[in-house]
């Protein structure tokens, strides 16, 4: 253990200095789930909360790659660095996932102010990795002054980047189905940001008029979510967008807000470690030699009481010190 802990302190050193290798393998530790990722970003834990999180979440085929490459060059243009972690889909048999997001911002490879990480959701029920928000700590402490977070935009990924980011940007395209199923799934209230994406395309003004006629019949909130309408493959009104970003930023520095939200992020963080640990803790006891494992592997007709055996499962995991 003792070497191992070395290693990594060692790694941690290389990262905070700047080696973009060291970024690299630690975001890999984190991706394999392996148990030094942990003892990293806790010994690079004190150098965070410097970068500003903004998420990019939206249906499939909305173009949210095209636009966070597009971001990339506005934010290189202000002088600031960035990071980029894509959560693309895995395979469900594989663990596989579509990396195309590198291949798609091949123009930034060559600046050592952005850095760009692909990681597979891994059937994660989120649509997020699970060592997405390690991932954020590493690009945080390595420096980075904006960390883009772009999800897979299905299932719940699109509330669950809510908690992990300070801005959430929701892409829409035009007149299309997902403006108004975004609606239906009340995901209007998680979004800071609203741009209206491929507005080449045509009927950008209706599905503006849509947005903000929905806003219209839910609560007043202090801050009102600005629509921008946009192109990214044309690079048209993207500034637009960035400035709506840094307007929300604003807005939540001096309002107090950004703290409170940093702290409900923290909080969601630990619980969701918790639910980890647990999960496992409760596999192990189920797959192993345990007399509730014993039974469940020979139950034949379904009848066993699951709140029972969730008891039983609990039970042995205190009697075991949560271990």
């Amino acid at each position: 253990m003792g070497g191992t802990i070395r290693i990594e302190m060692s790694l941690a050193g290389a990262l905070l200095s700047g080696d973009v290798r060291a970024l690299a393998r630690a975001i890999s530790l984190a991706e394999d789930r392996d148990p030094q990722a942990s003892q990293l970003v806790a010994e690079v834990q004190p150098h965070t909360g410097n970068a500003y999180l903004v998420g990019l979440t939206g249906a499939p085929g909305t173009g949210k790659s095209t636009l966070a490459d597009a971001l990339v060059k506005v934010i290189r243009d202000r002088q600031q660095t960035v990071g980029v972690i894509a959560v693309d889909p895995s395979s469900p048999f594989t663990g596989g996932a579509v990396l195309g997001d590198r291949i798609r911002m091949s123009r930034h490879t060559l600046d050592k102010g952005v850095f760009i990480r692909s990681m597979g959701a891994r059937g994660h029920l989120g649509g997020l990795a699970a060592a997405t928000r390690e991932a954020i700590h590493l690009l945080d402490a390595y420096g980075r002054d904006v960390i883009l977070v772009e999800t897979v935009g299905v299932g719940q990924s699109e509330l669950e980047i809510s908690t992990i980011c300070d801005t959430v940007v929701l892409v829409l395209m035009p007149e299309s189905g997902d403006a108004v199923q975004s609606i239906k799934a009340g995901i209007l209230e998680i979004a800071d940001v609203f741009v209206i994406n491929k507005t080449d395309l045509g009927g950008a003004e209706k599905t503006r008029r849509l947005i903000q006629d929905a806003m219209g019949l839910g609560p007043k909130q202090a801050w009102r979510a600005p629509i921008v309408l946009a192109s990214a493959a044309k690079e048209e009104g993207i500034a637009q967008v960035w400035d709506a970003v840094r307007a929300h930023q604003a807005y939540l520095t001096e309002s107090g807000t950004l703290a409170t939200r940093r702290q409900q992020r923290l909080k969601q963080e630990v619980m969701a470690l918790v639910a980890d640990r647990a999960r496992e803790d409760a596999r192990r006891v189920l797959d192993g030699d345990t007399a509730v494992g014993r039974r469940v592997r020979e139950n034949q007709n379904g009848k066993l009481n699951p709140y029972a055996l969730a008891e039983e499962v609990l039970d042995q995991r205190a009697s075991q010190g949560g271990s």
